[in-house]
């Protein structure tokens, strides 16, 4: 039977804190304390998170986020956040927040892509109507 969920969705299950940031598919894992009585106690292991204010150069802003370190070391890798967004998959980012983040990117990039076009077209008109029009006659 079909899900309703996008398929990033069904890709991986990932626990609800990593949908609010930049988590790179790390999940909590567990295990056991295995110490020298041999006696086993359960115990978890949370990704390393941190805080961070992110620059995003489409935007020209600041953008506060939950990343892991394993994230900061990628983005650091590809040249910066926008970047990272850009060239991994929806299905790899495992994140509401991240899908948003690079859709907000996208669309200002289209926006200026726009922008410049409409710039170059009425620069290309300008220099078309000025060779044109005959000099004036002294």
């Amino acid at each position: 039977m079909l899900s309703a969920q996008p398929a990033y969705a069904l890709a991986r299950a990932t626990f609800k804190r990593a949908q609010r940031g930049l988590f790179g598919g790390k999940h909590i894992q567990f295990g056991n304390n295995n110490p020298f009585s041999k006696k086993k106690t359960r115990r978890n292991w949370l990704p390393n998170v941190q805080n961070k204010n992110l620059y995003s150069e489409s935007l020209s802003a600041f953008v506060e986020v939950k990343v892991t370190t394993a994230v900061l070391r990628t983005i650091d890798k590809k040249g910066g956040l926008d970047k990272y967004l850009l060239e991994t998959t929806n299905k790899n980012l495992f994140s509401e927040k991240a899908i948003e983040l690079k859709n907000k990117i996208i669309n200002v990039n289209n926006y200026q892509a726009m922008k410049q076009a409409r710039a170059e077209s009425k620069a290309v008109k300008d220099v078309v109507v000025e060779s044109v029009t005959p000099p004036a006659a002294a």
